[in-house]
């Protein structure tokens, strides 16, 4: 049974740092890629990071280009998502995905391409 678990959320300022641990079990970590969604209250859920099982490649919305960072530790089984320089638009619940991939070079950017989740953690950002 696959089960990711997500930590690290909570309250911030504007401008503060995060970071996300997903941690897992029942998966063969180094065969799967992992992805960064959030979903704001009242919006679909969207990308945020998505990163190959390899870890050798790794894309970034837009939105939070430049300041979040992904990695993963596969000692750990453990993905993180490490995030600087906070805004209030950040604010969400952050979940953590994982699909096989047969390529270690790729990663995923929609939700649909993911078969696991996590339960979500919550980060908000105060102004």
């Amino acid at each position: 049974q696959v089960q990711l678990v997500e930590s690290g959320g909570g309250l911030v300022q504007a401008g503060d740092s995060l970071r996300l641990s997903c941690a897992h079990s029942g998966l063969t970590f180094s065969t799967y890629a992992m992805g960064w969604f959030r979903q704001a209250p009242g919006k679909e859920r969207e990308f945020a990071a998505g990163i190959s099982s390899s870890g050798g490649r790794i894309m970034y919305a837009d939105s939070v280009k430049g300041r979040f960072t992904s990695s993963r530790d596969g000692a750990k089984k453990t993905v993180f998502l490490q995030m600087n320089s906070l805004k209030p638009e950040d604010t969400a619940v952050y979940y953590c995905a994982a699909r096989r991939a047969a390529d270690p070079f790729v990663y995923y950017t929609h939700y649909r391409s993911y078969d696991y989740w996590g339960q979500g953690t919550q980060v908000t950002v105060s102004s």
